[in-house]
């Protein structure tokens, strides 16, 4: 029989690594079950590998444009291999850097997939390689997986390194000559960006008539279009059909087929939660669509269960989870700390970067809150021009009518993944727009764009 804690954590991702921080500093006993490595698909096959390989690609690419900024450079090359080799390094630091405080906060971490076994005596048991450790609570935050859509060729793809997630991408030895993509989401144009600018001819496959999912429509089209200028093909409104050997079938809505030889395929279409094999019917937590159901307290069905990060579905990125992760914690604790999810930010790390929070105009339509635009193009900002020496990057505010607050916030252009924290606090604030543009920004900064944009607002 194993130990008994206060709280047993189910994944060692971005939720359950940070609740387990927070619920020890708040005196809690906590055991984190991790089959993988600590940090999960964000630290290790996401966000971080990705943001070092994309960082490597815009020194080289700015190199390579050294001339128009009077920086003159020769005979610059990209070594894959040597990017490969930096985000190893960076990876490995960050996640022993979260073993060392989960150490440092007594925290038991054990290397193994647990399985909910029941409730015994009042208290949940899990059992892993063999043993069971009980706990008063459970905070599910088994994270997500890759889709695995039903296409012909797929399971034979996989089994010849043919076609590639994006872990086994991230780790690919040699950069391809031809690299077809299948999904044109934030992971897939991030690889996408990486790889042409590596030397591959990409093609990007999307079911929908846009790229970015669900990003403002305006910056979807000028993100596209600055991915196509470095060389990046787009099939829209196209679906993969059949992977062979060294090629993909794509099928268009009016019937053509196209096929595209390739030397790898990315699959990149989506995650979904990873909730098989966890064991939650033993003790009856509910799901729907394959995630855990949760309230904005985080908690389950199940009183003593909690469920946070891609688990639950409701947003998949790391900083949401960070952000469940707390509230969980603090519901534990007995302080009740719900979670908004209307001023969420999400960011696309490509070049240029795109961001964006609160609602889109299509968000809003749908909900039929009645609003209207105004929008800038970046070179209204001095250091934009400074540094683009022109560019496309635009910052368009959506202003709610009659309460004139900020309903949603949308970029694209260099900066916008810091830039968006600003319109994140001013959506939540819900403070009026004539209150909003008394606010004094820094100049010169990219940012100070927003202000510009609301000066606009009558």
């Amino acid at each position: 029989m194993g130990k008994t804690y206060d709280l047993i954590i189910l994944g060692g991702g971005p939720a359950g690594y940070f609740a387990a921080e927070r619920a020890a500093e708040g005196g809690l006993s906590v055991c984190v079950f991790e089959e993988r490595n600590l940090g999960g698909v964000c630290l290790n096959e996401g966000c971080i590998p990705t943001k070092s390989l994309l960082y490597s690609a815009k020194i080289f690419d700015n190199t390579r444009h050294g001339a128009d900024y009077g920086v003159t450079a020769e005979n610059v090359s990209l070594d894959h291999e040597k990017v490969l080799a930096r985000k190893a390094k960076t990876v490995k630091s960050l996640v022993a850097g979260v073993a060392g405080a989960l150490k440092r906060l007594k925290v038991d971490v054990i290397a193994e997939r647990a399985q909910i076994t029941g409730k015994t005596d009042g208290k949940f048991t899990v059992e892993a390689a063999g043993q069971t450790s009980t706990g008063d609570r459970l905070l599910i935050a088994a994270g997500s997986e890759a889709v695995l859509p039903p296409i012909p060729g797929l399971k034979e793809g996989f089994g010849s390194g043919f076609v590639l997630t994006s872990r086994e991408a991230l780790d690919i030895p040699a950069v391809p000559k031809e690299l077809a993509v299948i999904g044109g989401g934030v992971i897939g144009l991030e690889l996408a960006n990486y790889f042409a600018l590596a030397g591959s001819k990409v093609t990007v496959v999307e079911m929908l008539p846009e790229v970015g999912g669900s990003i403002d429509a305006d910056v979807a089209r000028i993100l596209r279009g600055n991915l196509e200028k470095i060389g990046l093909t787009f099939l829209l409104s196209a679906k993969a059909k059949e992977i062979g050997d060294g090629f993909l079938i794509v099928a268009s809505p009016d019937g053509t087929e196209t096929k595209i030889n390739a030397d790898k395929i990315l699959l990149s279409i989506g995650r979904r939660a990873s909730t098989d094999g966890l064991g939650l019917e033993k003790i009856g937590v509910l799901t729907e669509r394959g995630a855990v159901v949760t309230d904005p307290y985080l908690r389950t069905n199940v009183p003593g269960v909690w469920a946070a990060g891609d688990i639950n579905g409701k947003s998949m990125l790391a900083h949401t989870a960070y952000r469940e992760a707390m509230a969980a914690v603090n519901d534990i604790l007995g302080k009740p700390d719900p979670v908004r999810y209307d001023a969420i930010p999400q960011v696309i790390y490509t070049m240029p970067e795109a961001a964006g929070v609160g609602e889109t105009e299509k968000s809003a339509a749908e909900k039929g809150i009645a609003y209207e635009v105004h929008q800038l193009p970046l070179l209204y900002s001095g250091r934009y021009l400074a540094e683009t020496g022109g560019g496309d990057g635009i910052c368009k505010l959506l202003i709610e009518k009659g309460t004139r607050r900020l309903l949603g916030a949308h970029l694209i252009g260099n900066y916008a993944s810091e830039i968006i924290l600003s319109p994140a606090i001013l959506v939540g604030s819900a403070w009026p727009a004539d209150t909003l543009k008394k606010i004094v920004f820094p100049h010169p900064t990219v940012g100070e764009i927003l202000r510009d944009v609301l000066l606009e607002v009558k």
